[in-house]
């Protein structure tokens, strides 16, 4: 703000000088008054517009980038209630904010606005931590004592949760927008395949699949099609048994084509280029995120032969993907996406 109030002054006085040199006043003590008052009132504009910018969003619901300075800090009570009640969700939302931030920098899209976002999406899930799978220990899951359908409304009522708690936290309207379209109007397929086979032979009751669809809208805009995106995308890392660059890869183009055959982001302003530079910033970030590690002598010593992984970690159970997002889907686009991501 500072800045451009300096920028304003500046100008201000190559005005006046202009004006002098025309006049034939460039010489003169009212053109110094006037260079002087110019440039203070330049610097002077930007405390103004830094003094009035909180009356203005308060009474038009605007968000200025100070705003979303100040919301993402992660010291802020909502972000400290996701860190204590849903500590995966909050794990999983620091990497989306990541992949995120990444993404709309080299899409031109506002990255600030995107990161801040993304902290937000899954605030919904403090209400409920423990129907979701990223929360859950001991390996209990409280959907097993479910019907899909139940499920499917717990895992849809996060979204509406979410938006009320935004609002609560005087988050911002377009924080509020994206939260809302963070799932758009995706299938939660996991839920939706549960309850057709649970269907006996000869039922003929049916089973709606909007009944297993978010509300939406679908993304309205660059940052929320990216934090849907993105939020699929790590979601379904988690399922990758041994995350090499190339399965990365591929996950990433699987998931990506299949949003966009959804026509989830028909509604926003995101392109094919602007997609292909989407994936390749999701491949770096995941990529970095599940690097390989050596194993160090002393560690292979005390294993006593034990396998271990190519990240030095002894073999375990595969995560499972999270209940409230499809696996992997199979790549049902066409070649115009296939390239994705590739360099």
């Amino acid at each position: 703000m500072f800045k451009a109030g300096l920028i304003v002054g500046l100008i201000n006085v190559l005005l006046v000088m202009t004006l002098g040199l025309y006049r034939g006043t460039f010489i003169s003590v009212v053109t110094l008054e006037r260079i002087v008052f110019g440039f203070m009132g330049g610097i002077l504009s930007s405390f103004v517009a830094s003094g009035l910018s909180p009356l203005v969003e308060m009474f038009f619901g605007y968000t200025s980038d100070i705003k979303l300075v100040e919301t993402a800090s992660l010291d802020k009570p909502i972000f400290k209630d996701l860190m204590l009640q849903a500590p995966g969700t909050y794990h999983h939302s620091i990497i989306v904010a990541n992949m995120v931030e990444a993404a709309a920098k080299a899409i031109s899209a506002n990255h600030l606005l995107a990161k801040v976002a993304a902290y937000c999406h899954d605030i919904g899930k403090i209400k409920k931590p423990l129907y979701f799978i990223e929360n859950q220990i001991n390996g209990e899951n409280k959907h097993q004592k479910l019907a899909p359908s139940m499920s499917s409304l717990i895992l849809i009522a996060h979204v509406k949760d979410g938006v009320e708690l935004a609002r609560e936290a005087k988050l911002g309207q377009a924080i509020i927008d994206i939260i809302q379209q963070h799932h758009g109007t995706c299938l939660i397929s996991y839920f939706y395949n549960k309850a057709q086979e649970q269907l006996k032979p000869g039922d003929t009751m049916t089973i709606n699949v909007e009944d297993y669809r978010y509300p939406g809208p679908k993304p309205q805009t660059k940052e929320a099609g990216l934090v849907l995106l993105a939020d699929h995308v790590e979601a379904a890392s988690k399922t990758l048994v041994e995350p090499t660059p190339a399965r990365i890869q591929g996950l990433v183009q699987k998931i990506i084509n299949k949003v966009f055959s959804d026509g989830q982001l028909d509604q926003c302003e995101l392109t094919l280029r602007d997609l292909h530079e989407i994936a390749k910033s999701f491949n770096k970030i995941l990529t970095g995120i599940f690097h390989s590690r050596i194993e160090y002598p002393e560690s292979a010593a005390k294993s006593g032969g034990s396998k271990r992984g190519p990240d030095g970690d002894r073999d375990s159970k595969s995560t499972k993907p999270d209940s409230d997002r499809p696996a992997p889907p199979p790549d049902e686009s066409g070649e115009n996406l296939k390239r994705l991501g590739m360099s």
